[in-house]
């Protein structure tokens, strides 16, 4: 897995006069704990229990925002859709969002349809990464055969439709590349179906199991007020009663025409159970949306699903500001263009860095053998925080 390194402190103290006791340093990592990324966190142990926390990250460094500078506007959504590598569809879109708004350019209807389904696919592959990985880090091995069963039928239509398992690129500026394949949305209700009754058996397997909630109830206690002042969004934020998703907050999309179907799911407690209870009713609210584009795109009729764009793509002088509600949280892009076809900036907000940072302030005071109950409960991929 990684890591440990230990370094021993003696001092005299801990509120009791005289009484040596011993603080202890523990490095763990930099590892890599399967789909998260290479993470470091160097804790101070009193006794058992955590007094200081802090993540040490940049081990997967990629320059992304760099390298944005000195690529055309076609050329960064194959940049965009990488730094959260479980959400690449959702990361392509804040990029074309912003450059269409520069534009000033329309969609086609059956693009922004299109957008739409494929974005709440992508938002369960996702979520269902999380929900089989999170209970496999703290002993529990079963949801993580479901949730990999269940992300194969999704994978297979994303994979049909765009050629690609994990980076799509499949957005374009003004809609998609291609339209869809005869017959795909057939098999996409089958794949929505197949999933629903998947993740009705991890909801059965894990919810009900007191193990499981014994280790997450009241553990890794996430405040309202932690939340605003470090930037935390996404379930995370909403498991402790944070009631915002850009999805009916700020519209996008076709999210503005599916108010009747859109549920925000929210918790009070904001532990470690919560999150991923916020994060279960997601992917059934998910695979409702899902099943609404799917009505919505087969009552459309047949029409372009892109806009003809010139060779040379230069975007006007000027800046905007672009965010969506990516599946770990709110994604955005500020970009900032000199009339040229290249970005002279674009700065990228990414829903994982504020989650992680918020670490320094939620361990202490927790035992050390809760600890990777409340990091495997916070969902953030370290390539989205090191960027």
């Amino acid at each position: 897995m990684g890591l440990v390194s230990i370094e021993r402190i003696v001092g005299v103290g801990a509120g009791v006069k005289d009484l040596a006791t011993e603080d202890m340093t523990l490095n763990i990592g930099p590892q890599h704990p399967s789909t998260h990324g290479v993470l470091r966190l160097k804790v101070t142990l009193d006794g058992e229990r955590i007094s200081a926390a802090e993540p040490i990250i940049g081990y997967m460094h990629r320059g992304a925002e760099k390298l944005f500078e000195v690529r055309d506007y076609r050329q960064i959504i194959v940049l965009a859709n990488r730094h959260d590598w479980l959400s690449a569809f959702a990361s392509e879109l804040g990029v074309v969002t912003a450059v269409e708004r520069m534009l000033g350019m329309e969609v086609p209807v059956r693009a922004v349809w299109a957008r739409t389904l494929l974005a709440e696919l992508n938002r369960v592959l996702n979520h269902l990464m999380f929900l089989g990985s999170y209970p496999l880090e703290i002993g529990a091995i079963t949801p993580m055969f479901y949730a990999f069963t269940e992300r194969e039928q999704l994978q297979r239509v994303m994979e049909e439709i765009s050629g690609g398992r994990m980076h799509y690129m499949f957005n374009r500026v003004g809609g998609l590349k291609e339209d869809l394949p005869a017959g795909w949305l057939g098999r996409v209700t089958e794949a929505v179906t197949a999933a629903r009754r998947g993740v009705a058996q991890i909801d059965r397997l894990i919810m009900g199991n007191e193990i499981f909630r014994a280790r997450t109830r009241g553990v890794g206690v996430l405040t309202r007020e932690q939340i605003e002042q470090y930037g935390v969004s996404g379930p995370i934020a909403r498991a402790a009663g944070v009631d915002f998703d850009l999805r009916r907050d700020e519209p996008y999309l076709a999210y503005g025409e599916l108010a009747d179907v859109l549920r925000v799911p929210t918790r009070t407690e904001g532990d470690c159970l919560a999150r991923f209870e916020c994060l279960l009713e997601q992917v059934y609210v998910s695979l409702d949306l899902a099943e609404a584009c799917v009505e919505k795109l087969a009552s459309l009729p047949q029409g372009p699903i892109n806009q003809r764009l010139p060779k040379v793509l230069k975007v006007p002088e000027g800046h905007t500001y672009a965010w969506t509600e990516n599946p770990l949280g709110i994604n955005g892009y500020y970009l900032v263009s000199r009339g040229e076809k290249t970005p002279w900036r674009l700065k990228l907000r990414s829903a994982s860095f504020n989650n992680l940072q918020v670490l320094t302030e939620m361990l202490p005071g927790n035992l050390v053998a809760d600890m990777i109950a409340i990091l495997g409960s916070m969902f953030f991929v370290v390539g989205d925080v090191d960027k």
